[in-house]
Formats: C-alpha cells, structure tokens, sequence
C-alpha cells in the first residue's frame, strides 16, 4: 500500500489516500518516486478539459528510483535513478515511422490500464500511463528513461515535460537561431523552460508575457532582457520594444485565444508563431485571408516540445551540468500530496512557476 493522489472524478477534489500497488509483471518497472511537478496539464485532466479513464492517480512529470523489476527488463536495474515519460512511443505508428515520436498514435494507451486498486478494491488508472502522484508506481519500461549522472534527482522531474515541453518548442518547433529575438507568453512551468533555452540558443532579446507583475524577477531569472504585463496592447508593446519589427519568434504557452492572437500580432513579418498551451475547443482564434498572406507568418503547434525524450534528455542533463540550465530556479514552491489542490489554486490564479512534489 502507498500513499497517492487520486482523481474519483472530473471536477471532484482530489482524495490522497492509500492504494493497493501491485508487484511489476513483465516489461514493467516499479519506481519510488523522489519528486512530480505540478503541470497546468494535470489541471486540465482535473476539470475534463482532457479526458481519460478515471478514477485515476495523476501526475505525469516524475522522477525516482528503481525498487523492482520485471520480467524482461534490461535498460534499468534495482537502485537506478529515472526520470519518467508519459509519452513513450511504440515505434511502429505512421507517426513514428516519420521520426516524429511526439505525436504518436499509441503514447497515451496505458492511461486505460488498470494499474492498481483502491484500499476497497475499485479499479484505478494511472492518468497519464505513470500516475506520479503517489510514493511509488509501476509503469511499462517504455516509461523509464536513465537518469543522466550529474543532475539532481529531485529537481530531475522537470525534466519529463515542463523542460522537454518547453526547450523543445525553442530548439525543435521554432527552431530559434542565435542572434533573434523571442516573446515567451505565460511564465509558468513550460514558459520558464522556455526563456531558459531561449537563452542557451543564443536570443539577442528575450521578452516575457504574464498576467502578473510578480513574476518579473522569477522570468528575468530565467532569462528575459524585459518583461511585459499582458494587456490588450501586448503585442503594440513588444513590437516598440524590437523596432516597430516584432520579434522573429513568439512562444505561446498559456492555450488561451486571446494570448494566441497576441503571440501572432507581435510576431514580424515572415516570423514565427510556436502554440505550446493546451486550450479547450471554446477557444476560437481567427484570422483573415489577407493578414495571413500579407504577414507570411508561420503559425505552429508544437507537442511535447517536439522532443524525443530518448534524445533529448542527454542534451538537456548536459545543459544542467555546464550550468546553463537550471532546474531549481523554475520551482516556486515544494510541497506534500496533500499540497496538489493548493498548487492547483495559484495556476489557476497565475501565480508562481512549478510546484514541485517530494517524498
């Protein structure tokens, strides 16, 4: 029996209560958890805006240590250090047959396992395939990923999305060359990741976008030259900011409308618009022929950071290593399970970075 997080039902309260972990069968892996960040994404699950298989233990960005393995299992041995991924791809989908392992057809699969019991027997799924809010968990060995020496295990968790997410959508999707200029809306999470890699890519200016004068210092901290309170006149403010321009790339990382359409308006002619947050189908964003063609913009999606955690995560502990990546300075606040409601509340009322769980 450990102790986790669970989710009864779409837009009930989370319940931290004791579940019944089964031992791991073939090709799975049991992880003791060190620490799981609080993503915007678990939220999401929370109130239905996406949907999955519940009763479910959430939280999907983790790391911890191996106490067990099953059958089959070569890549990670007892006492190794991981770093969980929610999305493992199966290597064989369309998708993954192109090389691009982010959008594969089958990542989200094991979201309706049942991959162990509440105290009274009722069946319980892991939310996200590793169900990291909870003390331990068991998760198929596509799920685990080396941790790579020399980073620290509890901050590592940043690493399974919000770092991913957030590097990938500057270094994959936007591709952002030394010497350009980039708007980073939303300072949480993802959108810190992100000023950081602006950063490493060598930007010239860096501009961050929030709802909140409080975090200025935290996302001048990560990177940004200057910081700009989101209003209606966002995008006229940066555009004064890169003469009159507009920066070469803006990463959205919020998923509203209105922050999307801003992103694009302070975008310069034949730039780069890259969408990192998930907003609901209420969300209408809408542009007109001729802007589209007059501005030449690029508008992307971007899905887990366009990243190959297999690949990338070497590159990233190389970064946390040589210091130009730091992983402790997006965490806000660290907390108990019984915190998770709590966090939950200040994303909702745009306060802080990452709130970090630890055991």
């Amino acid at each position: 029996m450990v102790r986790a997080a669970v989710l009864p039902a779409v837009g009930a309260p989370l319940e931290i209560a004791e579940i019944d972990l089964p031992d791991p069968g073939p090709g799975q892996v049991r992880v003791r958890l060190a620490a799981a960040g609080v993503c915007h994404s678990d939220l999401s699950l929370s109130d239905g805006l996406v949907r999955v298989p519940l009763p479910a233990v959430l939280g999907h960005e983790g790391a911890g240590t191996v106490v067990a393995v099953g059958e089959g299992v070569t890549h990670v041995g007892l006492g190794a250090e991981v770093v969980l991924n929610w999305a493992p791809s199966c290597g064989s989908c369309h998708a993954c047959s192109l090389g691009e392992v982010w959008l594969c057809a089958n990542a989200l699969n094991g979201a309706a396992d049942v991959y162990a019991r509440t105290a009274d027997g009722a069946d319980l799924h892991p939310g996200v395939n590793v169900a990291a809010f909870a003390e331990e968990t068991v998760v198929s060995a596509s799920c685990v990923l080396p941790l790579p020496e020399g980073v620290p295990l509890t901050d590592s968790a940043l690493l399974g999305c919000a770092v991913l997410t957030g590097y990938g959508a500057v270094h994959h999707s936007a591709q952002v060359r030394p010497g350009e200029t980039v708007a980073v809306y939303g300072v949480g999470g993802v959108g810190l990741a992100a000023l950081q890699a602006a950063r490493i890519a060598g930007a010239s200016r860096i501009v961050a976008v929030d709802v909140s004068p409080a975090k200025e210092e935290l996302a001048r901290g990560a990177g940004a030259t200057d910081y700009v309170v989101a209003s209606a006149d966002t995008a006229r403010e940066i555009r004064a900011l890169t003469g009159k321009q507009g920066v070469d790339v803006a990463v959205e990382c919020v998923g509203r409308a209105a922050t999307i359409r801003a992103a694009w308006d302070s975008t310069r002619r034949g730039g780069r618009t890259t969408v990192v947050g998930i907003g609901g189908e209420d969300q209408q964003v809408t542009f007109n022929a001729l802007e589209i063609f007059h501005w030449g913009r690029t508008l992307a999606g971007c899905v887990y950071g366009d990243c190959d955690p297999a690949r990338d995560l070497p590159v990233l502990a190389e970064h946390v290593r040589a210091g130009r990546l730091d992983l402790g300075a997006m965490v806000t606040e660290r907390i108990a399970l019984e915190g998770i409601p709590a966090a939950f509340e200040n994303m909702l009322a745009g306060k802080g970075g990452r709130a970090l769980v630890t055991f």
